[in-house]
């Protein structure tokens, strides 16, 4: 067991939760795996934590506390780049996040104050409020997303990127699908291949294209 001889604290009791949650799934993640994991009673976990429900808002909460915020008073589309630089490292160590932080109806001081700090920048930054909108919702959008096809990927590697790619094309013959035949042999089979290399390129695409139609004419 995880924790034998050792007192109960709610930031123990967190702890726990998000490791069972990283290692095995949120599924995972009932008040008995995570008694037996805190080698405590389930019924001792309730002084802590009310119920499930209380235990997501605090798991969504501490997702968000490991984020960087976006500073405010510097340049909006630095500090927006930045801080979906870490979103994507925060989600990628916890994948489990990905299906739940836009879902809780009880958001926690942290998740507020990143929310507040993203739209601060944003207006700060000259966007109008249609604009801030629509630059939050894409560059989550992206981020999410980006680390949603990161994760479910069938390597974490390049090597391993070069393995799959050739064991799909021994199923068909080359000139049944040559463009994915070129694809795959002179890109994805390519020494320093890294599917994740491609976040940046992208993120900076969508700031280009945010930069370009802030202001009155974007509004």
């Amino acid at each position: 067991m995880g924790g034998a001889g050792r007192q109960l604290s709610r930031e123990r009791v967190l702890r726990a939760a998000v490791g069972i949650a990283d290692a095995h799934g949120l599924a995972a993640l009932t008040m008995r795996s995570l008694a037996a994991e805190l080698d405590a009673k389930p019924m001792s976990l309730y002084h802590y934590i009310r119920n499930k429900d209380e235990l997501l808002d605090a798991l969504v909460d501490g997702v968000f506390a490991e984020i960087e915020l976006p500073g405010a008073g510097g340049d909006w589309r630095a500090e927006v780049r930045r801080r979906c630089l870490s979103a994507r490292a925060v989600l990628a160590r916890h994948p489990w996040a990905l299906a739940l932080v836009e879902t809780r109806t009880s958001p926690g001081p942290a998740t507020l104050r990143h929310h507040d700090a993203m739209l601060g920048v944003l207006r700060a930054g000259g966007f109008s409020l249609p604009m801030t909108a629509h630059a939050y919702a894409i560059v989550d959008a992206y981020v999410f997303g980006f680390v949603l096809q990161e994760v479910s990927l069938p390597f974490d590697g390049g090597d391993s990127a070069t393995e799959v790619a050739g064991s799909i094309m021994e199923g068909f013959a080359a000139g049944d699908y040559p463009h994915l035949v070129e694809f795959a042999t002179q890109h994805v089979r390519q020494p320093g291949y890294d599917f994740g290399g491609q976040f940046e390129f992208g993120l900076d695409l969508i700031l280009d294209a945010l930069a370009a139609r802030n202001g009155p004419a974007g509004s």
